[in-house]
């Protein structure tokens, strides 16, 4: 199954000039834990997760209202193709230890898959039932 049958095509992000405030806000607004980070141009920056928010704002002591999203954003982002298999994409984040992957077509977001995605279209149970337990493991396997 392709990731594109997967994911919604719309998905949620916030740009790297918005405050991690309002960044905070969609999280709860949405009940989830991490917005990708898009330029003005809908190219994708980078992730910025709940964990980005405490433990490199809050924790920091810098105001939430006056810290830009691109300040403490994840730079560093693994992203998939819409055409690539939901088997890949479960094998990827097994191997990277990340719970979503932004979905990504010319360098511009238009999705993010997350391990649940994989379960919940039935036919990857293993790999995601897999890549959970490895992403929840802090040991590394070779």
């Amino acid at each position: 199954m392709k990731i594109s049958e997967l994911v919604i095509a719309s998905p949620v992000s916030v740009q790297t000039d918005d405050s991690v405030a309002s960044a905070a806000r969609l999280l709860s607004r949405r009940n989830i834990g991490a917005l990708p980070v898009t330029d003005a141009d809908g190219r994708l920056s980078g992730m910025i997760t709940d964990r980005d928010i405490v433990l490199r704002c809050v924790a920091a002591g810098r105001d939430p209202e006056g810290t830009c999203v691109g300040e403490i954003m994840s730079e560093r982002v693994v992203s998939v193709s819409p055409d690539a298999e939901a088997s890949e994409a479960a094998e990827l984040m097994s191997r990277e230890k990340i719970r979503r992957l932004p979905v990504v077509r010319d360098g511009r977001l238009c999705g993010v898959l997350s391990l649940s995605d994989i379960v919940r279209c039935g036919d990857f149970y293993m790999e995601a039932a897999r890549a959970f337990a490895d992403i929840s493991s802090n040991v590394t396997r070779g």
